[in-house]
């Protein structure tokens, strides 16, 4: 029964340090803003924070929102279709 159980750790051990087949996820690596497919960057924040308050500001209203971190920093990036609308809501607020 240990020999078994010796056996079953092995291939457990085996299968968990494989390279090339981690089960922890790779860190995130910043792209052009161009990089991210539909989505169209809408506002520039300052900062990463800044950028989280107004992602939720437009997650609030309704818009879905994402922020990603580029390589020319953070940036709000929404689908077309929500562009216009998600601009006259951070226009507003900016007011």
């Amino acid at each position: 029964m240990g020999f078994i159980g010796v056996g079953v750790m092995i291939l457990i051990l085996r299968w968990a340090f494989a390279r090339g087949t981690s089960v922890v996820e790779r860190p995130v690596k910043p792209g052009n803003p161009e990089e991210y497919g539909m989505l169209t960057p809408i506002a520039t924040p300052n900062n990463y924070i800044e950028g989280e308050v107004l992602r939720r500001t437009l997650v609030d209203s309704g818009i879905r929102a994402s922020l990603a971190q580029t390589n020319d920093g953070p940036r709000i990036m929404v689908w077309p279709k929500d562009v216009d609308s998600a601009k006259a809501i951070l226009k507003k607020g900016q007011r």
